[in-house]
């Protein structure tokens, strides 16, 4: 029975290293050359970096391959994963549709083709037998021009039976010189009807109060309760949720050890903000959203009330999830009423 619901995974981190091995030795003959041995390539692509901006750049690895022609081939075997592997009822995955374009022809024609690939990431997401319910988050990028990161909303916007938000990724430091353009963007998201979230308060370099009215959930916002705790009372009353991803701190050298996530996670409840526990790139990481929850429970970082108030959360906050109530409270019902006839004949 599938009980999670993942708020915020992204594409091109999700791939877990066997299956990217797998295929560029099958498929790309440079990569497979640049590593030939599994263990090897696994330890560069999991080991932590030193910076986001180091952290991100493993990205283009993934993106150069994630093409047309190969998205259903990984997109089959992450929903697979994500429905048997973690329990998955829901899933939104985000990733910026441009960059999986071909780089050689010229911005309008990448633009054109972002539709395909919103339409094939969307139809392969749709497994029979693995019926995790699947939606895309389209994610701008700090260093793509304006008008492709509007093309993007516009998309979002045709393409709504396959498209739940839209966010701006590619590292909070370099929003600072687009600022005007980024909330430009986000008033004309909104005033066309869609929901938000955006990557904001990840590193000390990423604080924009300026943003935050225009966001429905924060990608990450760990920083707010870190450094600027006076912004919890604003942030319960707008509603927003933060989209915690434990493992990617440590990944990006942002925290040092888990342990400093207990003050995010006591602030936000003291505060009344809800938070969901995601995993951000399960690829690169090596971890799933179940361990990502064993995790924070092993170290006290949170307890079982608190873990449980955070899966309560994730589907209350999910932009797509099609019921009113969560897996768990309709699998309950679903006992109970089942077994009273056979405890009403026992007495």
């Amino acid at each position: 029975m599938a009980l999670y619901a993942e708020l915020h995974r992204h594409l091109g981190g999700s791939v877990v290293p066997r299956i990217l091995w797998r295929y560029f030795h099958r498929s790309d003959a440079e990569l497979a050359q640049r590593f030939p041995e599994y263990n090897s390539f696994e330890d560069f692509y999991t080991r932590p970096r030193n910076t986001l901006d180091e952290y991100l750049e493993l990205h283009t690895l993934v993106e150069s391959v994630q093409t047309s022609e190969t998205l259903p081939y990984f997109i089959y075997r992450l929903i697979r994963g994500a429905y048997i592997f973690e329990n998955l009822a829901y899933l939104e995955l985000r990733y910026t549709p441009y960059l999986r374009t071909p780089e050689h022809l010229s911005q309008s024609q990448r633009i054109d083709l972002m539709r395909e690939i919103v339409e094939i990431v969307g139809k392969a997401s749709q497994l029979q037998d693995c019926p995790t319910v699947a939606s895309q988050i389209l994610c701008m990028h700090s260093r793509l021009p304006y008008e492709v990161n509007r093309a993007i909303i516009d998309l979002a916007v045709e393409k709504r039976e396959y498209v739940c938000a839209i966010d701006i990724a590619g590292g909070d430091a370099h929003y600072r010189d687009r600022l005007d353009d980024i909330i430009q963007l986000y008033e004309y998201a909104r005033s066309r009807g869609l929901n938000t979230t955006g990557h904001l308060y990840e590193t000390p370099d990423g604080c924009y109060p300026e943003l935050l009215p225009y966001l429905m959930r924060i990608g990450h916002g760990i920083q707010i309760p870190l450094l600027h705790p006076e912004l919890l009372p604003e942030v319960a009353r707008r509603g927003q949720c933060l989209e915690v991803c434990p493992t990617t701190y440590l990944k990006t050298g942002t925290l040092t050890d888990l342990h400093q996530l207990k003050v995010v996670f006591d602030r936000c409840f003291e505060a009344g903000v809800d938070v969901a526990i995601c995993t951000d790139n399960a690829g690169l990481h090596n971890v799933r959203l179940p361990f990502e929850y064993e995790n924070l429970l092993t170290l006290d970082v949170i307890g079982f009330e608190e873990l449980q108030a955070c899966q309560e959360a994730s589907f209350r906050h999910a932009f797509a999830w099609p019921y009113r109530d969560r897996p768990a409270s309709l699998l309950n019902g679903l006992l109970k009423t089942e077994t009273s006839p056979a405890l009403a004949a026992s007495s």
